[in-house]
């Protein structure tokens, strides 16, 4: 190939990629995705001076090599965001801060450590790369749940090698991030709602409300994985008197909208959720400690002002016009900084709609002028102990 003119005639272990046409976001996501299966990246940094252009930084000059051969021409998304790969001149790329347009990932704690909270670079640092929260919502899951297979579309040689990347999850009609959502109590369900249900599952990124389809819904979740895991989970679930049926989308990402319509109760139909700090599978520490579990009539609530009494839990459920908790255990605090326990509801749908209403509802903190963000999740536990054997 042709050398372009300024171009080192020698190859480097540092890649400068020009992004053409690019239609949807390109962050660190993005390019460290297309990049890992060639071998370990370093750094990467995108600035956007001439266009959108990002410079990679590989742990050597074989596997830069690769990747410049393998993604050259290639499409990011069908008929967009086509790759122009060059060896780039510095030997070093430098770093000042982890975030979506630069990421050390020999240091996760670079400028302050964002340490994944925000939804733009690969969590948990040390080229760890779960893509949880992909910033430009067209990646989707491969077979190892990284964020693996593209759109596809060749802009020239090598392009098949995007299309081919990763192999999709067995039992999974479509490898894309995208969940419909179908049978919604239309007067109910919101966008937040949404999120506080399906976050148990995955991360979130955008949900919009379809206005031709009646009490249905898209959602883009982090990963092909966390899609999966709801539709496993609740599919067919009744609440609000609505049976809920979740379905695989054909689209590979949820496209941002500049004027959504009012849902009924005033809220926006279509919402945003990148970066948000409710998303609870943000880095491999936080998922972790999620238990992924079917809907159940128990909910686990943690997160509370320390001292919680139950008619502040009540209050909650109460306010959002659903049943009340049947039966409340706290957990014995082992410090003084939060509170935790267990809610008991009549039933599953009782259960699922408290949840939709109560989690991340705001507790006020009698300690502080910022409330406490009250989270639930569905609780392993068949029931709650009667006090009195306590």
């Amino acid at each position: 190939m042709a050398h372009r003119k300024g171009e080192p005639e020698t190859p480097n272990h540092v890649l400068l990629m020009t992004i053409l046409n690019p239609a949807y976001p390109i962050t660190v996501d993005v390019i460290h995705t297309i990049c890992q299966p060639y071998g370990n990246v370093l750094r990467i940094v995108i600035f956007k001076k001439n266009g959108v252009q990002a410079m990679v930084e590989f742990d050597g000059i074989d596997p830069a090599t690769r990747a410049r051969e393998g993604l050259q021409g290639a499409d990011i998304y069908s008929g967009c965001c086509t790759l122009r790969i060059e060896y780039a001149k510095p030997s070093k790329l430098n770093v000042y801060k982890n975030d979506a347009e630069s990421w050390d990932f020999t240091n996760p704690n670079v400028g302050g450590g964002m340490n994944g909270q925000m939804g733009g670079g690969p969590r948990g640092g040390g080229g760890l790369f779960n893509s949880p929260m992909p910033d430009s919502g067209g990646l989707m899951g491969s077979g190892q749940g990284q964020g693996g297979p593209f759109m596809g579309g060749a802009g020239g040689p090598g392009g098949a090698s995007l299309s081919a990347m990763g192999q999709p999850q067995p039992g999974l009609p479509q490898q894309g991030a995208v969940l419909m959502v179908y049978g919604l109590n239309k007067d109910k369900m919101n966008a937040d709602r949404i999120f506080n249900l399906l976050c148990l599952y995955g991360n979130i990124v955008r949900i919009k409300f379809l206005k031709t389809k009646e009490g249905c819904a898209m959602v883009q979740m982090g990963d092909a994985l966390a899609v999966e895991r709801a539709v496993a989970n609740l599919n067919n679930t009744t609440f609000f008197g609505c049976k809920m049926q979740l379905g695989y989308s054909k689209q590979a990402f949820l496209a941002d909208v500049q004027q959504p319509y009012d849902l009924p109760d005033g809220t926006p139909s279509f919402k945003d959720y990148m970066g948000n700090k409710n998303n609870r599978f943000i880095n491999p520490e936080m998922a972790s400690k999620n238990r992924i579990q079917p809907p159940s009539k128990i909910l686990h609530f943690f997160n509370t002002p320390p001292g919680l009494d139950e008619e502040t839990l009540k209050q909650v459920f109460l306010e959002g016009e659903v049943v009340e908790p049947k039966s409340i255990k706290l957990f014995p605090s082992k410090t003084e900084r939060s509170s935790s326990g267990l809610l008991e509801f009549n039933n599953i749908s009782e259960a699922l709609e408290a949840l939709v209403v109560g989690n991340h509802a705001p507790i006020p903190n009698p300690n502080s002028k910022f409330p406490f963000i009250m989270k639930l999740c569905f609780s392993s536990s068949r029931h709650i102990p009667n006090k009195m054997a306590e």
